[in-house]
């Protein structure tokens, strides 16, 4: 049975395998804003923070994006923030906003996060990433997942701040 989350209430089916927390991550090749591919996901021998977000040009995924900018300066992670966006808006959003502390990339040229479970697959985002973070440890298990059940909510900071400072 297909994962589901809901867009403002109305239920979307979202495409790919289920990846829980105990899985190895798959790795994924996505695109980052100077155009260069970078592989997520895998055994790296460092944590990675992986967060998809439907599109870098709305409010709650501009807010998201800048909090894990933010929060997650300093720490000894990997982190990329993956959207549909083309690398170009990519690149003059990180710009705009000041992102430098992690990796803003795109996952329109391969469309490997649907290997991660969080492609929308129906309704008015078909094709499109859904909300979600995974934390990978460096050996390439997956130590955290959250899908967030709404769309247009931001996922639990709190909680992947607690998963990092386990590790």
């Amino acid at each position: 049975m297909a994962t589901t989350v809901t867009l403002k209430g109305n239920a979307v089916a979202l495409a790919g395998p289920e990846i829980n927390v105990g899985d190895r991550a798959p790795e994924a090749v996505v695109v980052a804003s100077d155009l260069s591919e970078k592989t997520i996901g895998g055994a790296t021998g460092k944590t990675q923070v992986i967060i998809t977000v439907p599109s870098l040009d709305t409010p709650v995924c501009e807010a998201e994006t800048k909090k894990f900018n933010d929060i997650l300066a300093g720490l000894d992670v990997d982190v990329t923030v993956v959207s549909m966006d083309l690398p170009f808006a990519e690149k003059r959003f990180c710009e705009s906003f000041n992102i430098g502390n992690i990796t803003v990339a795109s996952d329109f040229r391969y469309r490997d996060m649907e290997k991660y479970g969080v492609l929308i697959a129906e309704g008015a985002l078909k094709g499109i990433l859904a909300r979600a973070v995974f934390v990978v440890n460096g050996e390439g298990k997956v130590v955290y997942k959250q899908i967030v059940p709404e769309i247009t909510e931001e996922p639990n900071y709190d909680d992947v701040l607690a998963c990092l400072k386990s590790l």
